[in-house]
């Protein structure tokens, strides 16, 4: 994985996000049963894990990588779409800072956990982590918003630029 790849996940994170700006207001929080329930706590938590992985334990930039329950309903789009730059932020410094040492492992204890839980892996493994844990989320994301009767856009990496 190099940036040159992660700017195809940022194009296709990029139309599923101004896709979200056409749900009616209360679809991006509708509970849909399944995965996180809405369209808003999915992507929450698809940002929360690039925040936790690579912004707290790679980076070691924040130790409350994770947004609190009590603030979800509060989320907007807006919102959102900034966490998802500071994840693009943290992605970059990944590449920039760790570079060519992305296989070397890193072992510590999971920062924002409250009990020590140590780990050995490395800055690629957890890269990959986040770009598939994305894609597995925005499939159920594209379920939801076919379930509520919307026609979402092609979100396939296969569509992008090259």
């Amino acid at each position: 994985m190099h940036q040159n790849e992660y700017t195809w996940v940022q194009q296709t994170r990029k139309i599923l996000l101004d896709f979200c700006e056409e749900l009616e207001p209360e679809d991006l929080t509708r509970q849909n049963g399944f995965g996180f329930q809405s369209v808003r706590d999915t992507l929450v938590h698809i940002a929360d894990c690039y925040h936790a992985w690579l912004g707290s334990f790679v980076l070691l930039k924040t130790t409350k990588p994770l947004t609190p329950k009590e603030d979800l309903p509060k989320m907007n789009l807006s919102e959102i779409k900034a966490s998802f730059e500071q994840v693009d932020s943290y992605v970059n410094q990944v590449f920039e800072v760790i570079g060519k040492q992305l296989n070397v492992p890193i072992q510590r204890n999971i920062p924002w956990r409250e009990t020590p839980e140590p780990l050995t892996i490395t800055p690629a493994k957890l890269l990959m982590h986040t770009i598939t844990h994305e894609y597995h989320h925005k499939g159920q994301i594209v379920a939801m918003m076919r379930q509520m009767g919307y026609q979402p856009p092609n979100t396939d990496v296969l569509g992008t630029d090259d």
